[in-house]
């Protein structure tokens, strides 16, 4: 069971979809709702009903679509507006006819805000929180308050912010969130105004930070130090400027760093899945960095580590990354060394000690290859098929053989840009010759090879390329030389080679070739002793 009074309250589908490039459908919104949801956060403030019609559709459809088994839904809103009655103001009919359990306020707490921006009085913003709170709870809803701007109007004018505050707790509001709305305080202030408004009040708090000074996660864990008992973030820190706290990190900071419960337990190994979910739905790149959940965040590359990383992992890192359903990573470079080679080598599922002569041919090659412009950190695919090498004792290439390749790229009449492909191949000893047209040189060479090798192999049919990425390196007299990472996926798996070249036709047409020989391997994890490979036609 969830910490019992503390609140863990997401924000991603209102104030986190003011990320810049973030558009979510409906489809969408409901979609991350219920990830959060399996999480085990308490609240999901679901939109501002009323003001954005997507919003409002989410709420209908929420109300037969969500079922919801940890979160309540929220919807948000504002006070009625200067000079009108509560219930005829119609953002305020729209949050009742939202059907939610919990209605959040935003509300002015800085009196340069109210004059200029609200364009009332103070004594009127305080009644305009005052019946809207009052209005809701009698209508039976929980109502949350935002006081926006609180931490700016507190310096400005620290009697009229706790008044806010008083103003709202005393109309029924269950908790007071604190909010650093331009995100320019540090840690020690908002420590030092949460504990204050505690203690002035009596009032149940909350923070929601922004991160335009990169202290938002920080600035949170101090509130809660300072009696804060409520906390406001977003899925990866999305948000507008610079973000939104962290939830994800926030969370699992107060669980794994503070020792407070305040989601069940069991439900924190869901963590690092539920961040690629909610990345994949909101299209936002994860950041690779980002802690417990990001893809780097267990990953090893330098030498030193990875040879205490073989003694004990918890030499090089916090916590077990399992316990937030992540996973440990050896990055493979020219950083590296054998110990690299046989940690990546048992993550891969091979059996290598780090002071075997397979490590060290392995470990050389690397180092060589990388300094020629290789990167294969990004590359796993790529890097198994030279360890295959190295513990096979010898070369072992495709279950085909390349005889010419060719790109030609020629503007039509009509203005188009065509690129075409030509390959010629033997497979089995007999000649294959094929052609693919695509948006572009790699793209077109994908195309030829499924037409020359998917009715020999048919397992090739589903391996799509969904991604490349093209690097020019610094080169000599000779022109720059260029690396191409291509990504593959069948469905079932994804995977990802590298290839370097004279130009980036031909490091795209390599990073090809091994990602097609990786296709077809027949799957067998060889250790030192035996080592299938796969250098004939699998079926």
């Amino acid at each position: 069971m969830s910490e019992r009074g503390f609140q863990l309250y997401d924000t991603t589908l209102r104030d986190g979809s003011q990320q810049e490039g973030m558009v979510l459908t409906v489809d969408d919104k409901l979609a991350v709702a219920r990830h959060l949801d399996s999480l085990g956060v308490g609240f999901i403030e679901g939109g501002w009903p009323g003001a954005i019609p997507r919003d409002t559709e989410f709420f209908r459809r929420a109300r037969t679509e969500l079922d919801l088994r940890h979160a309540v839904l929220t919807a948000f809103g504002a006070t009625r507006r200067p000079g009108a009655l509560v219930s005829a103001d119609p953002q305020v009919r729209a949050l009742t006819e939202a059907g939610t359990a919990v209605v959040t306020l935003v509300a002015k707490s800085h009196t340069g805000q109210v004059t200029r921006a609200l364009r009332t009085t103070l004594a009127e913003n305080l009644a305009m929180i005052g019946s809207t709170v009052r209005h809701l709870v009698h209508g039976g809803r929980r109502v949350f308050v935002d006081a926006e701007h609180y931490f700016d109007g507190f310096r400005l004018n620290r009697a009229y912010a706790l008044e806010v505050v008083l103003t709202a707790a005393e109309a029924g509001a269950e908790t007071v969130v604190l909010c650093d709305t331009n995100g320019g305080c540090l840690p020690d202030e908002i420590a030092a105004v949460v504990a204050d408004t505690v203690a002035a009040t009596g009032a149940a708090i909350g923070i929601h930070c922004h991160d335009d000074t990169g202290c938002a996660v920080a600035s949170t864990l101090a509130a809660v130090d300072a009696g804060a008992t409520h906390v406001q973030g977003t899925a990866h820190g999305y948000g507008e400027r610079c973000g939104n706290a962290d939830l994800f990190t926030v969370l699992a900071n107060l669980v794994l760093k503070r020792g407070r419960d305040v989601i069940d337990p069991a439900l924190l190994g869901g963590l690092a899945g539920t961040g690629r979910a909610i990345t994949e739905l909101t299209g936002v790149p994860p950041d690779p960095a980002a802690p417990y959940v990001g893809a780097a965040a267990f990953s090893h590359k330098a030498g030193l580590h990875a040879s205490a990383l073989r003694v004990d992992p918890g030499l090089y890192q916090h916590i077990a990354p399992e316990r937030v359903g992540n996973g440990m990573r050896t990055l493979v470079s020219d950083m590296g060394g054998r110990s690299s080679i046989e940690l990546k080598a048992r993550e891969l599922g091979y059996t290598v000690t780090a002071g075997s002569e397979e490590a060290a041919r392995a470990a050389a090659r690397v180092k060589d290859l990388e300094s020629r412009g290789y990167s294969f950190e990004s590359a796993d695919a790529s890097f198994e098929l030279l360890l295959r090498e190295e513990l096979a004792g010898a070369p072992a290439g495709p279950p085909f053989d390349v005889t010419t390749w060719q790109v030609s790229v020629a503007r039509g009449r009509d203005g188009e840009m065509r690129t075409e492909a030509a390959v010629e191949l033997s497979v089995d000893g007999t000649a294959v010759t094929a052609t693919g047209h695509g948006d572009g040189p790699v793209d077109a060479l994908d195309r030829a090879l499924h037409t020359a090798l998917d009715p020999a192999f048919p397992q090739l049919a589903k391996a799509e390329l969904t991604e490349q990425r093209v690097r020019v390196l610094s080169g000599g007299t000779g022109g720059d030389a260029a690396r191409v990472l291509i990504r593959f996926s069948d469905g079932a798996r994804h995977w990802s080679t590298v290839g370097v070249g004279e130009n980036t036709v031909a490091a795209g047409w390599r990073a090809l070739v091994d990602a097609v020989h990786y296709a077809l391997l027949d799957g067998a994890r060889p250790d030192r002793a035996a080592v299938p490979l796969a250098t004939a036609r699998t079926s």
